[in-house]
């Protein structure tokens, strides 16, 4: 890329959550190996988020690359309707194995957030082919379900990035979420808010969502899994179908394969997405059980109403086909096991520091909770001057890296975390 590109870029590409007028800086990479990112200057760069949880074995996987090939050979695309085709067949023959029992009915689509609102249609649906009409959802506090419209009014109205949209989104049903974390005693108290809006509200309520153990944007907090087994006696005494956005957390993130594995308790429907292709192409699925997809069958519609273009899309299939071998050999729970550990020895002890509130690890997640917001643009900048991609929010510092990352690799993006709390130019307000 020539200084031409780059300021062709700076005055007319919107990048993600960034200004048009004064977008912040962007750092262009021109291949990436492993757990590096190579920027245009040559430097090689640590990336710490997996390009946003992905790319969970790295990037140019000779595995996942040889998948592609093979598929773009026969067909890079065809549509779903009216047709089927070997990669998604297979692909869905893994995810309800890999899946609990029940939940024996896929409908792949384009992305995380199109999963949630694919989720949110089938209860619609499902409980008006039962001659009901339910439209709200209950979900917890400091929750994130993505970007489109259905998912930012079940993610928190207030403590999010969706807020401006408030006047225009649903309104749902917002419980507290717990405050007992993952490595807590648990708190009875914590389901008491949920319990008293399920119960004055349960003929309304079309579905509960939430994100098993794990609340990614909104806050990245832990809690504990007693929550979830307390929401799942609740929801089977009404009647009201389970959802878990597993987008995040699944295929490993939090040390088990699903996040909800922590609390032994099984979802009425599943919404899977980002790490499914190993970060390789946008795919999702949204997994339900056969009572849910038979009753929404025999709607007046006699369908399930939704078809994305690229539903089903064989390259994407092929590819989450190969990365979930990789999974089936199993080495990610020893590489997710070595992460953890390393994460709690070099992290845990900033919880020490004047600038930190608080510091979580689960799995192969990390987070440092400051007192004050980052200043996005400088931090950015500091942290690829010491070789590291990290991106943070708020006053939320955390890394998700690959799971194939070494002790050197991840030791350079703690360090760095620890480097950027002593530099007081890197956050607001201090």
């Amino acid at each position: 890329m020539n200084q031409s590109d780059i300021l062709f870029d700076y005055k007319h590409i919107w990048h993600p959550y960034s200004s048009i007028i004064k977008p912040l800086p962007c750092y262009s990479v021109i291949s990436a190996k492993g757990v590096h990112l190579k920027l245009q200057n040559g430097k090689k760069i640590v990336d710490g988020m997996s390009s946003w949880w992905s790319t969970i074995h790295g990037y140019n996987h000779p595995i996942l690359n040889k998948s592609l090939i093979k598929q773009i050979r026969k067909m890079s695309h065809v549509m779903f309707g009216g047709i089927t085709h070997p990669a998604a067949i297979a692909l869905c023959r893994k995810l309800v194995k890999l899946t609990p029992e029940k939940l024996d009915c896929v409908f792949l689509s384009d992305s995380g957030s199109i999963a949630i609102e694919v989720a949110i249609k089938m209860l619609i649906q499902y409980w008006e082919s039962l001659g009901q009409t339910r439209t709200k959802f209950l979900t917890i506090r400091n929750g994130y379900h993505g970007d489109t419209f259905s998912a930012m009014s079940i993610s928190d109205p207030e403590n999010s990035i969706h807020k401006i949209y408030n006047h225009f989104l649903p309104k749902n049903f917002f419980a507290k979420a717990p405050v007992s974390s993952f490595y807590d005693s648990w708190d009875p108290t914590d389901s008491i808010s949920f319990k008293k809006i399920i119960e004055k509200h349960s003929f309304k309520i079309a579905g509960v969502i939430l994100e098993p153990i794990v609340q990614g944007v909104g806050g990245m907090k832990f809690y504990h899994p007693k929550f979830l087994k307390e929401i799942k006696k609740l929801c089977k005494y009404y009647c009201i179908p389970l959802v878990f956005d597993e987008i995040a957390t699944g295929f490993g993130r939090t040390g088990k394969l699903f996040a909800f594995q922590h609390a032994n308790v099984i979802p009425d429907i599943l919404c899977l997405g980002k790490a499914m292709t190993g970060g390789m192409i946008t795919l999702a699925a949204t997994l339900t059980t056969r009572k849910i997809a038979d009753t929404i069958s025999k709607s007046k519609a006699n369908c399930f109403m939704h078809g994305p273009t690229y539903m089903g899309n064989p390259l994407a299939c092929a590819v989450a086909n190969a990365n979930i071998k990789i999974l089936e050999k199993n080495i990610w729970q020893q590489q997710i096991s070595n992460i953890e550990k390393q994460l709690r020895i070099e992290l845990l002890p900033l919880i020490k520091h004047p600038r930190v509130i608080d510091v979580r690890v689960l799995g192969a997640i990390g987070v440092v909770e400051c007192f004050h917001y980052v200043n996005m643009k400088l931090i950015q900048k500091f942290f690829v001057k010491k070789g590291v991609w990290i991106r943070p929010f708020r006053k939320i510092i955390y890394i998700v890296p690959p799971y194939i990352i070494n002790n050197d690799a991840l030791k350079k993006l703690t360090n760095a975390i620890k480097d950027a709390l002593n530099k007081d130019e890197l956050f607001k307000n201090t």
